[in-house]
This record gives C-alpha cells, sequence and structure tokens, in this order.
C-alpha cells in the first residue's frame, strides 16, 4: 500500500488535490505507526524538491505539531513562525493554517517581544475568532514586560473599550477592569499629591492633622483611586471608592495619631493608626503607598495616601 501510495504521487499527470490525499494518506500512515521522524523527513524534503505546492503550508504546519508533540518546542516555533512569514495561509477542513499556528505560537513562545507580535496578528487579521477583549488586556501586560510603557497603557485603554471589559474574567489576571481602570486614571491625572518620600507625606500628615487643617488633608489625598473601605471589603469593589471632605470629620473632634508607623508597614505600603474621626468609628488606618509607574519616572516611587481603613486591623 505504502509503495503503491508513492508510485501514484511520481505520476506526473496526478492533479493538485490528487496529490494532496495521496501525501495526506501516506502522512497517515507514517503517524499510524509513530513512525514521526520519516514523516517529517517525507514531508520537508517534500515542500523543498516541490516549492509551488500549494499545501506545502499544511505539510509544514504538520512538521511543526509533530515537534510539538515530542516536546520539541523551539524547533516547532521555529515552523510555525516561518509559516507565518513565507507561506500563504491556506483552509484546511474549514480552519486557517496563520490562525492555528498563532494559537500555538501564543501557547509556546518564551518572549514577550514575540507574544507582542503574534497578539497583535491575531486582533488584526482574526478578530472574529478571538476574545479581542481578553487580548487586548494580555497584550498589555506583554508591553509591560517589555518596558514600551506608552503601548501598554494604549492597550489598556483598548481593553477599557471593549463592551464586556467590565464582565470578562482573564484567567490569570485578576480584577482585569478595575485594574486596568485604575492605571489609565492615573496616567491621565496631574498626579500632584504625590510626596517624593514617605517620612515627606507621614510629616504632611500629622501637621495639617495638628493643625486641624482639613484643606491641606483634602489636598494630599490622591484623586484618583483613593478608598475609604473596613478591613474586610475589597478595596477595588465599586463602593470602595470614596469622595468626600475631611472637614465632616475634623470639625468638633479630637483627633489623635501614633507616633510612629505602624509595625505592619512595609517598603512599599504603610499604615498610620489614628482616632477620634467619629463616634461610630473612631479609629482610622491611614494607607499610604509607594507609586508604582514606571510609565513616568519622575511619579514612579514617590509616595501617595491612597486610602484608609476604617476600625482596628483584623
Amino acid at each position: 500500500m505504502f509503495l503503491q501510495l508513492k508510485g501514484i504521487l511520481n505520476n506526473p499527470e496526478l492533479d493538485s488535490q490528487g496529490r494532496y490525499s495521496v501525501i495526506k494518506s501516506i502522512s497517515n500512515i507514517y503517524f499510524t505507526q509513530k513512525k514521526y521522524n520519516q514523516l517529517v523527513l517525507f514531508l520537508t524534503d517534500w515542500i523543498e524538491r516541490h516549492p509551488e505546492d500549494e499545501y506545502n503550508t499544511y505539510w509544514l504546519y504538520i512538521t511543526a505539531c509533530i515537534y510539538m508533540e515530542s516536546d520539541a518546542t523551539p524547533i516547532a516555533e521555529y515552523y510555525f513562525d516561518r509559516i507565518l512569514k513565507n507561506y500563504s495561509d491556506i483552509m484546511v477542513n474549514g480552519q486557517s493554517i496563520h490562525f492555528q499556528c498563532l494559537r500555538q505560537l501564543i501557547k509556546i513562545s518564551t518572549t514577550s517581544a514575540n507574544r507582542i507580535k503574534y497578539f497583535n496578528e491575531l486582533i488584526n487579521r482574526f478578530p472574529s475568532k478571538i476574545s479581542v477583549t481578553e487580548l487586548y488586556e494580555r497584550l498589555a501586560f506583554e508591553y509591560e514586560k517589555e518596558g514600551e510603557w506608552a503601548q501598554a497603557l494604549h492597550s489598556h485603554f483598548q481593553f477599557l473599550e471593549q463592551p464586556d471589559a467590565q464582565t470578562i474574567q482573564i484567567s490569570g489576571i485578576p480584577d482585569a477592569y478595575a485594574n486596568a481602570l485604575q492605571l489609565v486614571n492615573f496616567n491621565d491625572s496631574p498626579k500632584d499629591w504625590t510626596f517624593e518620600s514617605l517620612p515627606a507625606l507621614e510629616n504632611a500628615i500629622k501637621k495639617a492633622i495638628n493643625r486641624y487643617d482639613w484643606k491641606s488633608l483634602d489636598k494630599y489625598r490622591a484623586k484618583v483611586n483613593f478608598f475609604a473601605i473596613n478591613w474586610n471589603q475589597d478595596r477595588s469593589g465599586s463602593n470602595a471608592q470614596e469622595v468626600f471632605s475631611m472637614k465632616n470629620f475634623m470639625r468638633g473632634n479630637r483627633i489623635r495619631y501614633s507616633a510612629s508607623l505602624d509595625d505592619s508597614s512595609n517598603p512599599n505600603e504603610a499604615y498610620l493608626r489614628t482616632t477620634g474621626w467619629s463616634q461610630y468609628i473612631s479609629v482610622w488606618y491611614l494607607y499610604f503607598r509607594k507609586v508604582n509607574f514606571p510609565a513616568d519616572p519622575e511619579i514612579h516611587g514617590r509616595w501617595e495616601w491612597a486610602g484608609i481603613y476604617f476600625g482596628e486591623k483584623l
């Protein structure tokens, strides 16, 4: 059977569809017999000797898949990428070979630069076959890994523009919508409430409390993503974002603060215990954090008063 098929394949009068059927049959025999090396040699030799074959895209795809199954992913990546660069897309069994290559490359590629290229190609060429919303957010994270902050912010913005951005669940990226919204809003803000260091922020807050200077406290408070919650609430929740004036809580009250920051503070976050704000909840922990915003080196690493936790720590 095998020799007979090879004999048919060598018939110069065999048309393109006939050659496809014969090569597919030969490949199936090799595959069934688990002769993977022979199958790869057969397909690559055919491609080299018949560069005009319109199905070479598919034969190379089979070759790449064999290397995938053999855990030779760098070789598989080479072939998938070679198909995209050098061979026209074709449809086999109703499936685009280029689309299948991109799907595989997203899984096995080890560099952000390559994943950026593949994500963009999927979005631009096959938007109806993928979740564009998810890919915009994954693309943003790959840009961040490469330090391409302008492109990362643009991808976060494109993610937020999608109609299902608020409801989509993305594996490995919890709270995708809230985090992207906070980042974009922070980028669009003046950021003029940040301090050069934690001691500078702490001293300014304490001086304002000593003077009962609610105007300064309102000025120091972050104007984007500021939260005021109980300890068991989610700071990214819709009910966590608060806009209020400290004036309403300083008038007629005796406000006090701890001499030093709470012991749970660390190089990136700090807590200042204060009391006297309200007859209902007297204890407030003022939450300070280091700004993580590499897109702007002048702001990155500064400190902001980012929120309030009501009540004693849990």
